[in-house]
């Protein structure tokens, strides 16, 4: 079969993490998330990369036309090529969306599946404040999860749309939860 092209989709506190490196476990893809891919270019100082860390210094948020970039770069490496990808952070708009199932198509290549972990805000809300950072207070964490419903809720549309969207109840086990995202995955490689 193909190497596995996947996004992983959930509100903060969902557990993708946790199930991300499952996946990438058990497909052998590359896991691809938004910070890592941002940090490795600025890190190999390429132009892409440098814009991004002007972007950044400056405190602002990087766009879509460097962080488009920035990925489709990325996508182009052997690794991915030979052991597919899960795209984590990314796309996080409908632009970027459209962004990546351009890239994909220049390669010859398609997305397999969107997995939307699916988390009640007040479980994700109380996992959040119970791993105790800094940084999770209940005033930050509501504003970053009306972000996230603001920003996600056309992308899973988005995915939808184009019958990729898979979302399961992410409430339960580590090992509960990875059996249903690897049930989701299977049904839409099929």
């Amino acid at each position: 079969m193909a190497p596995l092209r996947m996004v992983i989709l959930g509100r903060q506190g969902s557990g993708k993490g946790t199930q991300s490196e499952r996946l990438i476990g058990a497909y052998g893809c590359i896991h691809l998330s938004t910070g890592d891919v941002l940090r490795a270019a600025v890190a190999a100082g390429t132009e892409l990369g440098r814009q991004a860390k002007a972007v950044m210094d400056s405190g602002g948020l990087v766009g879509d036309d460097i962080m488009n970039g920035i990925v489709r770069d990325r996508l182009t490496h052997a690794d991915i090529a030979a052991g597919g990808v899960l795209l984590d952070g990314y796309p996080r708009t409908s632009d970027q969306a459209d962004a990546l199932e351009a890239i994909l198509d220049e390669s010859g290549h398609r997305l397999d599946v969107a997995v939307n972990i699916d988390v009640p805000i007040d479980v994700v809300t109380a996992r959040m404040l119970d791993r105790g950072r800094s940084d999770d207070t209940l005033e930050a964490i509501q504003r970053r999860l009306e972000l996230y419903e603001e920003q996600t809720a056309p992308l899973l549309d988005w995915f939808d749309a184009r019958g990729l969207l898979a979302t399961i109840d992410g409430v339960g086990t580590p090992g509960e939860v990875f059996d249903r995202v690897v049930a989701a995955v299977e049904r839409q490689r099929r």
